[in-house]
């Protein structure tokens, strides 16, 4: 090749890649080598005899974006270029709408897997599950697929479909799942009053309003239990993160003070630390957080700042374990770039990066079964008992359940997680009644 040539090539690169890029390339070259532009000699060479002898003529721009890609592929699974069409995706990400199936996929050594489905999408309706192995999208393999591809296949007009071969642990074989696209509104906060003035909330994901959605929740638990809200379930199964900042704000509404999460990489500015402030804390009633292993990203933030200012008992299954920061950076053309710039922590230090949060109480999901105790003798059932001298008005007969105490009764069955947590807020309460009575 000849020397012209090889030097306009290194300047496209340049140009492709951006200065700053090409700096840090350089000072680590430098360093490990002596070397600067032997690496970058290379790839032009290689580049070159691709343009010269390969099969068929390729833009260069095809390869210049198939090298950008598989660079950043080799670093982590969440690093990726991101074409002018995916970069419009991501942007649409945070606001809540978009045309997909509901689902939230990552590379687990190499194979594209479920995080979570989205409740109440098509996804989470046909029964996909954290841990699910997506071997094919339609009739595409997705080995070496990157995650923003397989996004960018499984998202499309509403109506439309598409098919997904599914791989469980407990399928003997793949499984092919026809779905239909839905404009997906994800509705990130839920809440409900569960019984005696015990609040429920659900984060399904955070975006852009999350924590100020979860304070209106919160103003309207407070006003249906009469200001008095004896305790929380914080829902946040199979929520698979999103905004940083919005993690932050909604650890915030619970604590008073001290530090919420850190990051902590090369760049300056990807050096962050988030602090708790006494405006618009919630009262310091009984807190439970309910994790599992769709628990990823901004959820992990959430419950490792509650558990480690001892603010909240986690209860579940170890979450997922993504302990890094994503930064979007605008590219030329429309493009972009989402590269790992970080890792976060929480106020102790503990990095959560591929191991999770450890629940304080460790429960597996299962449904209860009632069982009918037909066999059970009674003081009643004995020949001439004693009748009871209680007075018919002293404890009221219990009322026949409504509707929705019925609902919640079903749904405590099936959920045995929310259950367990119930109950332990409940007790909390009775031991606090018993240790004042005690006093």
């Amino acid at each position: 090749m000849g020397k012209g040539k090889r030097i306009a090539l290194l300047l496209l690169l340049t140009l492709v890649l951006g200065g700053w890029l090409v700096d840090l390339f350089v000072g680590c070259s430098e360093a490990e080598t002596g070397t600067p532009y032997k690496e970058l000699e290379q790839f032009t060479d290689v580049l070159t005899i691709i343009q010269n002898s390969y099969v068929e003529e390729v833009p260069m721009s095809k390869l210049i974006e198939g090298a950008i890609n598989g660079m950043l592929s080799s670093l982590d699974p969440h690093s990726s270029y991101l074409s002018p069409d995916m970069f419009r995706e991501m942007q649409i990400d945070t606001s809540g709408e978009f045309g997909g199936l509901g689902i939230e996929i990552t590379l687990k050594e190499g194979v594209l897997t479920v995080v979570s489905p989205i409740e109440d999408t098509p996804a989470d309706r046909i029964g996909l599950a954290a841990g699910d192995m997506i071997v094919k999208i339609g009739e595409r393999w997705t080995k070496d697929l990157s995650i923003m591809e397989a996004i960018s296949m499984m998202r499309g007009p509403e109506g439309s479909s598409v098919s997904i071969t599914i791989m469980r642990s407990s399928f003997d074989k793949p499984r092919e799942f026809t779905l239909i696209r839905e404009i997906i509104k994800v509705k990130s906060v839920k809440f409900r009053m569960l019984e005696n003035g015990f609040g429920y909330v659900r984060l399904t994901q955070f975006q852009e309003r999350s924590a100020k959605d979860l304070r209106n929740a919160l103003k309207k638990l407070h006003a249906s239990s009469d200001g008095k809200l004896q305790g929380l379930v914080l829902d946040l199964r199979n929520n698979p993160g999103g905004l940083l900042d919005q993690a932050a704000e909604v650890a915030d509404v619970f604590l008073r003070e001290g530090l919420i999460v850190y990051t902590d990489g090369r760049v300056e500015d990807s050096r962050m630390r988030f602090q708790a402030h006494r405006s618009g804390t919630e009262p310091d009633y009984p807190m439970v957080v309910l994790i599992n292993g769709g628990s990823a990203s901004a959820s992990e933030i959430v419950a490792g700042a509650l558990q480690d200012h001892r603010r909240a008992v986690i209860l579940g299954m170890p979450s997922f374990g993504k302990g890094s920061v994503q930064t979007v950076i605008s590219l030329g053309d429309d493009a972009g770039l989402r590269l790992t710039t970080a890792r976060y922590y929480t106020p102790l230090g503990t990095s959560i990066q591929a191991e999770g949060i450890t629940p304080d109480i460790v429960v597996r999901p299962m449904e209860l079964k009632e069982v009918e105790d037909n066999e059970s003798v009674r003081e009643r059932d004995l020949n001439n008992h004693m009748e009871s001298d209680r007075k018919p008005d002293a404890h009221p007969a219990v009322k026949e359940e409504s509707k929705d105490s019925l609902s919640l009764e079903q749904e405590l069955q099936r959920d045995y997680q929310l259950l367990r947590a119930l109950d332990l807020l409940k007790g909390w309460e009775l031991l606090k009644g018993l240790k004042k009575a005690a006093a």
